[in-house]
């Protein structure tokens, strides 16, 4: 017998019923596959011939979750829950034949099966919360039954994706098969079943563990406690916790009646939407509409890196990371001594936090390797220039590397506010010049602006921004201009901050401001960070600034124990009083006078003049849409994803909103500010 069916067929081998789902890309839960599932699921229960049941997936993944296209829209039946009862609640038992991911949707879909059997590269989890959502169908309450309270609250609030290996030492897998042969195995774990006439495991009833947690209720408070930082600002932690506590402390079904409830409240609310929406903006930024998806790329084989300090290394890091040999080049011994030095330190971290292997180090290391000639580039697919931020610098660098580096090869700059133009007009070939602006700490921050000349090569940018995913990035294309998106934006609200310091606010009252609404710190905690003397001289600071009189007073930031705050051993901020002095004096020759600003003054023009720059950023067509603005700042500057971004946010409070009130705060907005047409003229 082989049926079939709207997203799959059925077919019967003996006495087992094989329902293999085929829905492409990614067998999402949509529609047609919950229909598919019920429809199989039924028939296979009601074949007289039938005692055991595998539920397989074509392609290259089992189950993918709910099709999130579909929230918001009326119910389409049959629901998931059908589907589910239809499988757990069937008189035949149900095998869960796992590969690819079995994430969301299709996790919960497995944990309704009575047994699930996976191959070894295959990964499960609840990842929902990285939607602002929770598992709506049952994984709150199902996967604690199994794994026991403490396991499901690290992987349900951290969204984890577990190796098939750890999924089978907790219990959520009964075998793993051979890596090729899921069928075959799955077929074999459900003659075992039959043959031992095995029970109908259903996850539902399972207790054990919920007695276990019941006797230890201030797991939830030590849990909440533990990691009260990390959820900041987040709704769908705490919703998720609520959930498992439910799990743990009442019936099955009221539990479920509990996760319902809250999940219907975070579906509609504020913060899924923006997380939903940052999820989709990511994705959209990979799309550049001049560049076909089929244009050329440079197959990047090697990489050369001109520059070994803290930028040059943590770029080499995220080379090293996926298989690529590096090539560092410094100008002295000294430094590139120090910069490899570094990169090793960085691994050893690491290893010590027990996230990478000592081989695995060893093997990455391997790949890096460093020189003070630049003629070793020459064989080099692409190289990244990563010096400091002087125009004649790179230039000349470039006029090297145009003379050694053989043809064919990207040529990149990692400026991150300079003339990609100008650079380029230092080589004979143009079109391979590309600015790939890399984020410190390089080997960690997620974004990568790819920044487009005047001459720039399709080939160039499609494999910058190919390599960029490679590598582990979200890479998303700006225009040339001075910094870009990301730091022109940055200015913008830099430029605001620093102006209330001369109307009377202190640099922690700004950073409180912007920390509250979920920033990860405030501008003067960030200069402080990365050090107030970066860009600063000694030789030509002339106490113009409030930044040159800290930095001549030696109070260069975190590094030198006081910069805008004071730091105490462990480098805890604390508000100064010599900063408090400097302000002073500053306003009082400058003729200001202190006056009294509100929270919500220094929000709105903090982050309305922001939005103001990207909405002539985006007018200008130095980002291609207002969502790779938002992911630009989501992705390397810490804006909450849980307010997607700033134009984003600035489309939830209105547009015309955002112009009326920086039109009302008038002149504090600084004699150079003009509000931008594209708000000026919103409706």
């Amino acid at each position: 017998m082989n049926t079939s069916l709207p997203a799959g067929t059925l077919r019967i081998e003996g006495d087992i019923a094989v329902l293999a789902i085929q829905h492409p890309p990614v067998n999402a839960l949509s529609q047609v596959v919950r229909e598919t599932l019920v429809k199989g699921i039924a028939l296979a229960q009601a074949h007289s011939a039938v005692r055991a049941i595998v539920l397989i997936c074509e392609g290259r993944t089992f189950l993918a979750g709910a099709d999130i296209t579909e929230f918001g829209k009326p119910p389409q039946a049959p629901s998931l829950f059908e589907a589910q009862d239809v499988i757990e609640l069937g008189h035949k038992p149900v095998i869960a034949a796992i590969h690819g991911t079995s994430l969301g949707g299709g996790f919960e879909v497995a944990l309704c099966c009575h047994y699930r059997v996976a191959v070894p590269s295959a990964k499960c989890g609840l990842p929902e919360v990285h939607l602002g959502l929770l598992p709506g169908a049952g994984g709150t309450q199902r996967l604690p039954r199994i794994v026991g309270a403490a396991k499901a609250l690290d992987m349900i609030t951290g969204g984890l994706h577990v190796k098939a290996a750890d999924c089978l030492a907790m219990g959520l897998l009964d075998e793993l098969v051979p890596e090729g042969q899921l069928l075959a195995g799955a077929l074999a774990f459900a003659r075992k079943v039959i043959d031992e006439d095995r029970p109908l495991r259903k996850v539902r009833d399972l207790d054990e563990k919920m007695r276990a947690a019941r006797a230890h209720p201030e797991l939830f408070a030590d849990f909440r406690k533990a990691n009260a930082r990390k959820f900041r600002g987040f709704l769908a932690p705490e919703y998720n916790i609520r959930c498992i506590e439910a799990a743990v402390n009442l019936p099955f079904e009221q539990g479920m009646q509990t996760e319902r409830k809250l999940f219907l409240e975070l579906v509609a609310g504020p913060q899924s939407i923006a997380q939903r929406y940052a999820f989709f903006a990511e994705r959209q930024a990979s799309k550049i509409p001049d560049v076909p998806a089929d244009t050329p790329l440079v197959k990047v084989a090697k990489v050369g890196i001109i520059g070994a300090g803290t930028m040059g290394g943590g770029i080499a890091m995220n080379f090293a990371n996926v298989g690529i040999p590096v090539v560092m080049v410094e100008t002295s011994q000294e430094a590139l001594d120090r910069g490899l030095a570094t990169v090793r330190s960085n691994y050893g971290n690491t290893v010590k936090r027990g996230r990478l292997s000592a081989d695995a180090m060893e093997k990455r290391l391997d790949l890096l390797t460093g020189s003070l000639d630049m003629q070793i580039l020459a064989d080099c697919d692409l190289v990244i220039e990563a010096v400091f931020e002087d125009m004649a610098v790179k230039k000349a660098i470039f006029a090297k590397l145009d003379a050694i580096v053989k043809p064919g090869a990207v040529l990149a700059t990692n400026t991150s506010a300079l003339d990609v133009n100008e650079i380029a007009s230092a080589v004979s070939r143009p079109e391979a010049v590309v600015g790939m602006h890399f984020f410190s700490p390089a080997n960690v921050m997620k974004l990568l602006e790819v920044v487009r000349g005047a001459k720039t090569s399709h080939t160039a940018i499609a494999t910058a921004m190919d390599i960029g995913k490679k590598i582990g990035k979200v890479a998303v294309l700006s225009g040339v201009c001075p910094g870009f998106i990301g730091n022109r934006i940055l200015r913008a609200r830099s430029l605001q901050a620093q102006a209330m310091l001369m109307e009377g606010c202190m640099p922690w009252d700004i950073d409180r401001v912007l920390y509250d609404f979920g920033m990860p710190m405030g501008p003067f905690a960030m200069s402080d960070l990365a050090g107030l003397d970066l860009g600063w001289s000694a030789a030509t600071s002339q106490s113009a600034t409030i930044r040159d009189v800290l930095c001549e007073k030696g109070r260069r930031g975190q590094k030198t124990g006081a910069g805008y705050y004071d730091y105490d051993a462990a480098r805890q901020a604390q508000p100064s009083e010599v900063t408090r002095g400097i302000i002073t004096d500053f306003m009082q020759r400058s003729g200001h006078s202190r006056r009294e600003i509100s929270d919500t003054e220094i929000l709105e023009r903090c982050l309305f003049a922001m939005v103001n720059e990207a909405c002539d950023i985006l007018a200008e067509g130095i980002a291609l849409r207002a969502s790779d603005i938002d992911v630009v700042w989501v992705n390397g500057y810490g804006w909450p994803v849980y307010r997607g971004g700033p134009m984003h946010y600035a489309d939830t409070l209105g547009r015309a909103t955002i112009a009326a009130k920086l039109k009302a705060y008038g002149p504090l907005m600084g004699a150079h500010f003009k509000i931008s047409p594209t708000l000026e003229n919103a409706q």
